[in-house]
């Protein structure tokens, strides 16, 4: 499937919620492999939310496994409606976005979690991590409910130019 190009904040899809799947047929499958597929082709991307796609449904896919940071893995996977079941802990890191390519951004979030939502089978997937990958799925979540991490950014101080090395 193609790479699609990452619409950036300036994109009004961004700040709109994303819409359910009613069943997870050829359209979500094609979506699942088109965000695994520019997941994989955009350097130091461990996560991407459909709307960064300018696809306003309600799927991310993630893969934290080659995060320095990472402490708990679940690998590979796209994640189909996903609902929060639980959140705890409070931890706050810096975070970046390949729809804000220009600023990064020191970000509270929940220190644990638990999704549940569907995978692409269309079976229950539930997902129990902490840490780094925690963090990076409340960030792709925020992508479906319209919300950019720059939202949640507490203080202007909490805003960093990111720096590019060439």
């Amino acid at each position: 499937m193609p790479i699609r190009p990452i619409v950036t904040m300036s994109g009004l899809r961004l700040g709109t919620a994303s819409v359910a799947f009613t069943s997870i047929d050829e359209r979500a499958l094609a979506l699942a492999v088109d965000l695994i597929d520019t997941m994989r082709d955009s350097p130091a991307c461990v996560g991407l939310a459909a709307p960064q796609i300018g696809v306003e449904l309600r799927a991310f896919s993630l893969d934290c496994s080659s995060h320095k940071k990472t402490n708990v893995c679940h690998g590979e996977f796209v994640m189909f409606n996903p609902v929060i079941l639980a959140l705890e802990g409070e931890d706050q890191a810096r975070e970046g976005c390949m729809s804000v390519p220009d600023l990064t951004g020191d970000v509270p979030r929940a220190y644990s979690i638990v999704v549940e939502g569907l995978d692409v089978r269309g079976e229950p997937l539930r997902i129990e991590s902490e840490g780094f990958e925690a963090r990076a799925l409340q960030h792709e979540i925020d992508h479906l409910n319209g919300l950019l991490f720059l939202d949640r950014v507490q203080s202007p101080s909490g805003l960093h130019q990111r720096r590019v090395y060439r």
